[in-house]
């Protein structure tokens, strides 16, 4: 018998189970899109435009469950500070019961920045059809978008999100560090309850302290969301609070989204912004509609935003559209 034979093999089996054991994955998708569109305030000739984005994520399991995954989205519409082309990066570790914990390198979002607005809609929010500035004679007229109040973020992100520890109710918490751009930290929190079939009751509040001082925001918001059948509505209210009343914003939103069919969905979504620095409040409105065919997605929608950044001139009142063709790999 040859002892030191069935030693090496022995050896080698265990390593082999081992190394399988402790064995990651790692996976690769993608998307791009094609999209066309314009507004009646535009000047900007070619209205095409394309994205491209694959993202990279590589996962493993601890021996004590917890699971650890790292992603990475590579856009080239995304350049970062040194010129690489990488965005939206993170590791997330998830603690197998006790929710998970997210660092995002880059293109976190803070909990109460997450929710600033989810109304239903078929394609786009209510503001973001159009640009974000006008463009009438090859030069902006220096009135800026309004869109939904929002919470601080960054670069280096902590987040955490409850999972599955109450059933039906769901609590995100997320820290923004102080930092370029960031004079003092932030701190958010998000609760949502899904507990009756098909309402969404959700509740946020957030710090937004970039300014830092008494240039510090305290935000709030709350919404309600209810699918019965193909039919889904919504409504919203958000608030921000500033030592300066002058920066004391309200946001008000609402939509509606019908399923015609398992690939077609049509929506209309409406919101108001009443900045506290502006006597006349800005309205939005979007009209769309989604319909899948396999991997591939039409998107289309027609937006009209009245009174611009608050601004009662008729320049600041626009019509857009977007057609927008979208792949998933």
């Amino acid at each position: 018998m040859n002892i030191k034979k069935i030693g090496l093999t022995a050896l080698a089996g265990s390593l082999v189970a081992v190394s399988a054991a402790n064995a990651g994955s790692l996976s690769a998708s993608g998307a791009a899109s094609i999209t066309f569109s314009g507004n009646d305030k535009g000047t900007g000739g070619n209205g095409f435009s394309m994205s491209d984005t694959v993202t990279f994520s590589g996962s493993g399991e601890m021996d004590n469950g917890m699971t650890v995954t790292a992603s990475f989205e590579l856009d080239n519409n995304a350049v970062g500070g040194s010129g690489e082309y990488m965005d939206s990066r993170s590791i997330a570790i998830d603690t197998n019961g006790m929710g998970t914990i997210t660092f995002a390198g880059h293109g976190g979002s803070g909990a109460f920045g997450a929710v600033d607005d989810v109304m239903p809609t078929a394609y786009g929010e209510s503001f973001d059809i159009l640009g974000t500035t006008n463009d009438t004679t090859g030069a902006t007229t220096g009135t800026s978008i309004f869109n939904a109040i929002g919470s601080a973020s960054s670069n280096n992100m902590i987040t955490y999100s409850s999972g599955d520890l109450v059933d039906g109710l769901a609590i995100n918490l997320s820290y923004t560090p102080s930092g370029t751009g960031e004079v003092e930290s932030s701190v958010d929190m998000a609760v949502a309850y899904t507990g009756v079939d098909g309402l969404t009751l959700g509740y946020a509040v957030g710090e937004n302290n970039a300014g830092g001082g008494t240039n510090n925001l305290d935000l709030t918001t709350f919404y309600v969301k209810y699918a019965y059948g193909p039919v889904t509505v919504g409504y919203q209210e958000s608030e921000q609070d500033a030592t300066n009343a002058t920066n004391d914003d309200d946001f008000e939103s609402m939509g509606i989204t019908y399923q015609v069919s398992d690939d077609l969905t049509i929506g209309y979504t409406e919101s108001s912004y009443n900045d506290g620095n502006q006597a006349t409040d800005q309205e939005n409105s979007n009209v769309s509609a989604s319909y899948t065919m396999g991997s591939m997605t039409l998107n289309v929608a027609m937006a009209e935003e009245k009174n611009r950044g608050g601004s009662t001139l008729a320049v600041d009142d626009v019509k857009g559209y977007a057609i927008n063709l979208a792949f998933a790999f």
